[in-house]
């Protein structure tokens, strides 16, 4: 059984991991969250410390170091780079949410610092694992043919998110990195890497054009709900490939699950899986 420490177990995404930390057979040991609303932990792990300040958190994990195994880290994007570090420099492995880092960069000190300290860090690339995604990769995996893509996600948000670090596009990394990031992976995975590109952004959109190895991509990404081809407040996704819709709304639950058992089977994605799709979401970002 490994032991596991969260950062940013108050967000959207941290009772995935807790359920996935959970199903593994493991233990959560210890939390960090600035915000006190964590109570859904009960369920699962009532005896895990809780901090709500780093400072307190890190000590505690310098006192524990060799009994805490993995951080797994789920707080804002622009965070995540220094989140890692704490943990690399605190003897842990790391488990962290996309998009990894905003910055390319920051990629690099980070292969340093794994260098230096021999820990790993694991990135959750879930749409990998997700049985349709592989079926369409294994379809296409010796195509020699430029196949046509189009990907419409939108995903209405409220007056809140733009008041939220979501928002605020020097910390989500705009719409692009917050929601797009997983699709980029996702295609790239299957069609191969960017060759060319162009973009429009605005404050709750973006959309443009890819050119894959193997590939031409139309994207729209929005949180507008002006965008949706419906009057209900509820998210529109649509991938075609070649004019075809692909089916992938089931099986999201046990993404995580999945994850968690690669990494602790020693076989998760780390910094160079998500290396080419952090150029892309950085170069989308900055035109």
């Amino acid at each position: 059984m490994k032991n596991f420490a969260l950062i940013g177990a108050a967000g959207y995404i941290a009772p995935r991991h807790v359920e996935a930390i959970k199903t593994t057979g493991n233990n959560l040991s210890v939390i960090l969250d600035p915000y006190d609303g964590v109570g859904y932990i009960d369920k699962s792990f009532p005896q895990a410390s809780y901090f709500s300040e780093a400072e307190r958190f890190d000590r505690h994990l310098y006192r524990h170091r060799d009994e805490i195994d993995f951080v797994s880290i789920c707080s804002p994007n622009y965070l995540h780079d220094a989140h890692m570090r704490l943990a690399l420099r605190n003897d842990c492995d790391v488990i962290c949410e996309k998009p990894l880092v905003l910055k390319l960069e920051h990629l690099q000190s980070l292969r340093e610092l794994e260098n230096a300290t021999g820990r790993k860090i694991n990135t959750i690339l879930q749409l990998r694992y997700h049985n349709a995604i592989i079926a369409i990769k294994q379809k296409y995996k010796d195509t020699n043919k430029i196949h046509k893509i189009n990907l419409d996600y939108i995903t209405p948000r409220g007056t809140w998110y733009k008041y939220s670090w979501k928002g605020d596009s020097d910390k989500s990394g705009g719409v692009a990195s917050n929601i797009g990031v997983h699709f980029f992976d996702m295609l790239t995975w299957v069609f191969g890497p960017v060759e060319s590109f162009e973009v429009e952004n605005g404050a709750l959109y973006s959309k443009g054009k890819l050119k894959l190895k193997n590939a031409e991509v139309d994207y729209n990404l929005s949180i507008d709900a002006a965008h949706l081809p419906w009057s209900e407040w509820k998210a529109y996704r649509c991938i075609k490939v070649d004019g075809e819709e692909l089916e992938f709304s089931d099986g999201f639950t046990e993404l995580h699950n999945k994850s968690y058992q690669q990494i602790l089977n020693g076989k998760g994605y780390g910094l160079a899986d998500i290396e080419h799709t952090i150029n892309l979401i950085e170069q989308i970002r900055n035109e």
